[in-house]
C-alpha cells in the first residue's frame, strides 16, 4: 500500500459536512510535517491544512473557521473534518507530508522536493 491512504470523500449538499482520513506510515507521521491539499477544477493543487509536530496548525483563508485539522498518534491518522461545504469546495483532496518546513509552509501551491501526496479522494458539493 502507499505511504500515505485518504478516504473519506463523497458528495455532499451545499453546507453539509465530510471527515477525510488519511492513514500515514508511521515514520513518515513521527517524522513529517503533515497536511491536506486540494485540487478544485481550473486551478493548481493547493495547500489548505497543515500541522505540524509541535502541534500548530495552520489553514487557507478560503477554508478557516470551515475545515479543523486534527490526528490520532496511536494509528498514524490525521483527519481534516470539513463543515459548511461550499460548491467552490469541490475537487480532489490530497493527504500531504514533508520532510521539510511547518505548517505554514504546508499552506501553499507546492511542497519541498521531498514532499509526498496520497492517491486522492473526490470530494463533491452540489448547490
Amino acid at each position: 500500500q502507499g505511504q500515505l491512504v485518504e478516504s473519506g470523500g463523497g458528495s455532499v449538499e451545499s453546507g453539509g459536512s465530510l471527515r477525510l482520513s488519511c492513514v500515514l506510515a508511521e515514520h513518515i507521521y513521527d517524522s513529517y510535517v503533515l497536511g491536506w491539499s486540494r485540487q478544485v477544477p481550473g486551478k493548481e493543487r493547493e495547500g489548505i491544512a497543515g500541522l505540524d509536530k509541535n502541534g500548530r496548525t495552520s489553514y487557507a483563508a478560503s477554508v478557516e473557521g470551515r475545515f479543523t485539522i486534527s490526528q490520532d498518534s496511536a494509528k498514524n491518522t490525521i483527519y481534516l473534518q470539513m463543515n459548511d461545504l461550499k460548491p467552490e469546495d469541490s475537487g480532489t483532496y490530497y493527504c500531504a507530508a514533508d520532510l521539510l518546513g511547518d505548517a505554514t509552509s504546508m499552506v501553499a501551491t507546492s511542497l519541498s522536493s521531498s514532499g509526498l501526496w496520497g492517491q486522492g479522494t473526490q470530494v463533491t458539493v452540489s448547490s
